[in-house]
Formats: structure tokens, sequence, C-alpha cells
């Protein structure tokens, strides 16, 4: 087993989780918790040796760039609104990075059985 795979797919998971449970309850520490793991998921993916691995980097970035702008807005303006849109933005992107991620999963089995 990969287990510097597992990890990155353990943080990517709980990046989209904890993303998706503020959506549901929408406070400054889940936003807060959710960016934190997605930063911690970005670093992670920059030592991914794969096929897919500037797809996966770049859909990382697009939810960074979508958490950490939320959090700001949430904290400094107080617009809940606009901080769960770029939730929602970041959720999809997180999406993207797993369907990206059981691809490459798909194809490295596919490789194996050769």
């Amino acid at each position: 087993m990969d287990w510097g795979k597992v990890t990155y797919i353990f943080f990517s998971l709980m990046s989209l989780t904890t993303t998706a449970g503020f959506i549901y309850e929408p406070n400054a520490i889940a936003l807060f918790i959710a960016s934190g793991v997605n930063v911690i998921s970005t670093i992670l993916k920059l030592g991914v040796k794969n096929l897919l691995a500037a797809e996966l980097l770049a859909s990382s970035l697009v939810a960074d760039l979508h958490l950490i702008p939320a959090f700001m807005v949430l904290t400094f303006m107080n617009n809940v609104t606009l901080a769960i849109s770029l939730a929602i933005g970041a959720v999809v992107a997180n999406v993207f990075s797993i369907a990206l991620a059981l691809i490459e999963s798909a194809k490295s089995q596919d490789k194996e059985e050769f």
C-alpha cells in the first residue's frame, strides 16, 4: 500500500467533508478548519508524481483560493451568504480533485494487471 497516496487522499476527502460541514453549519471555526485542511492537502499534492499531478494540484489551489477569501469575508465582513457561495466553489473543486484521484487509481491498477 502506498502510504503517501493514502495520506493525500485522506486530506483531500477531509477537505471536502469539512467544507461541506461549513455549508451545513456556517461558522468561522468550521471554515478555518476547512481552509487549514485544504492547505495541508495542497502541500501534500506538491510531492505527487503521477499522470494527473498538475490537475490535482490545480484543483486544490482553486479550492484554497475559494476557502481563504471565504474565511476573510466571513470574519471581516460577516457576509455569510458570500462565504457559503465561495465554499460551494471549493466543494466543486474538491469533488473534481477526488474524481481525478479515482481516475488515477483506476489507471494505475490497470497498469499493474499487465
